[in-house]
């Protein structure tokens, strides 16, 4: 009998576990908060950026309530497959790699990606200049992936970080000699602020579609069609009624940031 009740709770709780995840009134949105002006938290702890406002604005146009589930931009894939949430929503863009292992909704927007270094350093981001010379990048981001496909094997060290301000401020300090970033994400969160008035984007954005993708889109769980097509009818909407549009605009000034 006490075999038999075990069998029950545990029964029970699955289907508590299950009947969250498959909520039809929710959308759990997972995300590492920490990079401006995508996603961060304000002074009272408050999530806010540009991704925050599409989320908020693609849940209300499909009729669900928002939650947020923060993690670490490396876990983001693991938790979406362990289910703690139903969509990436953290500026991550639809790649090749990525593609493999989770699907994606239509694209929301495109951004480019930079180096930052000082800005009487004579950098650029090619294999040539950087030889040598130590370049930061957050761990498991396809400007990691990029730099070590086209940079590392021509004698760059490529430095992995879980957090994009250490990597800000292991730059100031010397220890790194660059780093690349999503350009609105180093404006905001390095160059616009008092510790990056000596450093700029050097050289021209970098270009590889297969690593660095076709634009930011949510992630999505493998086979989850219903979730996909319901986010893809709802960015549809935002995006033709000029909603991310004018929020890009909030957020990233001038980038135009339309999917091509």
């Amino acid at each position: 009998m006490k075999l038999l009740g075990n069998l029950v709770a545990l029964a029970c709780a699955l289907a508590s576990v299950s009947a969250i995840a498959a909520d039809p009134g929710t959308l759990r949105f997972g995300l590492e908060a920490q990079y401006p002006p995508f996603e961060s938290k304000g002074p009272g702890g408050e999530l806010q950026g540009l991704d925050i406002d599409i989320g908020n604005a693609v849940c209300t146009t499909a009729h669900v309530t928002c939650k947020w589930v923060e993690t670490s931009f490396d876990g983001l894939i693991p938790a979406l497959e362990g289910r703690k949430f139903d969509a990436i929503n953290s500026a991550m863009n639809a790649t090749e790699k990525r593609r493999r292992a989770i699907d994606f909704t239509n694209v929301i927007y495109r951004v480019p990606t930079q180096l930052i270094a000082k800005s009487n350093s004579g950098l650029v981001p090619t294999p040539e200049s950087l030889k040598g010379k130590r370049v930061g990048v957050l761990q498991e981001s396809i400007q990691e992936t990029f730099a070590k496909a086209h940079w590392e094997n021509a004698g760059v060290n490529v430095v992995s970080y879980q957090d994009q301000n250490q990597i800000y401020s292991d730059l100031v300090a010397g220890r790194l000699d660059a780093t690349l970033v999503l350009a609105p994400a180093g404006q905001n969160g390095f160059l616009s602020r008092p510790d990056g008035k000596d450093f700029a984007f050097v050289g021209q954005p970098v270009r590889d579609d297969k690593i660095l993708g076709s634009g930011i889109a949510f992630g999505i769980r493998k086979g989850d069609t219903a979730l996909r097509d319901q986010l893809n009818t709802a960015i549809a909407k935002i995006q033709a009624d000029g909603t991310v549009k004018a929020l890009a605009q909030k957020y990233l000034g001038g980038i135009d940031v339309t999917p091509k």
